[in-house]
């Protein structure tokens, strides 16, 4: 395939909904993460294909229509921008939950024939252009053999509707539980290897310092790919007045590639926390989780919260795109 045509050509995006907008348990196609690194590719779908190759018996080429011989699943998942490869530490709390359609890549590469020898599956954009200084000739990510699950998906559609241009049309990786940066769209080729990819996006960015348990750097690195816990309030709303006394609703979204298995919430910045337990997570979507507050003293209030998942990992305060999440209020 040619290269596409950009438009726009270069850096592209559009903000998601704040925390306390997130009221909806499927956000809503207008209201998702915009984020094209070099461009959007406008590519049309009977120019379209799919190339697979590397560690394979079988290399192959497929068209659009060549993915309805494999069966379709359907995912409901959190998908979750990594934030800017520039500040890798600074929150950002782009998060969305979705349906997607799609084709397993298992299935795909099943009728492939796996090598033994590969490690890590390489999935290549159609997009190109020049991202922070730096020329970009593909967009090419990686992710270990390990997560080919049954819920990584080549996605044709999103939210029970054909995938948007600026989403990835005509067809894009999905990898449930990774952050979106691993999800490529626009997805012309997936080449099996033994070692990692060697791209910008895998060495230059989206690679986080490797900690010690005192919190100091080892000098190590790792990629960004599993979702960290996290949590947001979503009610009360920033510069709420609530009434003193009154019992009121503190609920908010709870994610991460692990389920999150407590929720604590704090209303006095972080010097006591309530345990709540969240709703059980369906598939890989977000979870609910409530308690009830009944403000006993007047003036502001700064409301927090954490999420612990079923590995004993937990938002960190500070310093890190999952840090806890803090809401001010007001009672009257």
């Amino acid at each position: 395939m040619m290269r596409p045509k950009l438009d726009p050509a270069g850096f592209h995006s559009r903000v998601s909904l704040a925390p306390h907008q997130l009221s909806s348990d499927v956000t809503p196609r207008e209201d998702l993460i915009v984020l094209c690194h070099v461009g959007v590719p406008r590519i049309e779908r009977l120019d379209w294909s799919l190339t697979v190759d590397g560690l394979v018996q079988k290399p192959a080429r497929l068209a659009f229509a060549d993915l309805s011989r494999f069966r379709q699943r359907h995912v409901s998942a959190i998908h979750e921008c990594a934030g800017s490869p520039l500040a890798p530490q600074e929150p950002k709390r782009r998060i969305t939950n979705v349906e997607w359609k799609g084709v397993l890549l298992a299935d795909l590469l099943e009728e492939c024939g796996l090598s033994a020898d590969a490690n890590y599956i390489w999935s290549i954009g159609a997009d190109y252009g020049e991202f922070a200084g730096v020329s970009i000739d593909e967009y090419v990510k990686d992710l270990p053999i390990e997560r080919l699950s049954d819920d990584v998906l080549i996605a044709t559609e999103l939210n029970g509707e054909p995938l948007t241009p600026e989403h990835g049309f005509p067809a894009r990786l999905v990898v449930p539980g990774f952050y979106g940066t691993n999800s490529v769209k626009w997805l012309t080729r997936v080449s099996l290897q033994k070692k990692r990819a060697q791209g910008p996006f895998t060495t230059r960015w989206y690679n986080d310092v490797v900690l010690d348990e005192h919190g100091r750097a080892t000098g190590q690195m790792k990629p960004v790919w599993n979702v960290a816990p996290e949590s947001v309030i979503v009610s009360p709303a920033p510069s709420a007045q609530l009434s003193i006394d009154q019992p009121c609703e503190v609920w908010g979204r709870a994610w991460g590639d692990t389920p999150i298995e407590v929720v604590e919430v704090s209303f006095d910045e972080g010097e006591t926390w309530m345990r709540t337990f969240p709703s059980t997570r369906l598939s890989r979507s977000w979870q609910r989780f409530s308690i009830e507050w009944k403000p006993r003293r007047k003036g502001i209030h700064q409301l927090m919260s954490r999420a612990w998942d079923s590995r004993g990992n937990v938002q960190p305060p500070k310093g890190a795109r999952n840090a806890i999440y803090s809401v001010q209020v007001e009672v009257v």
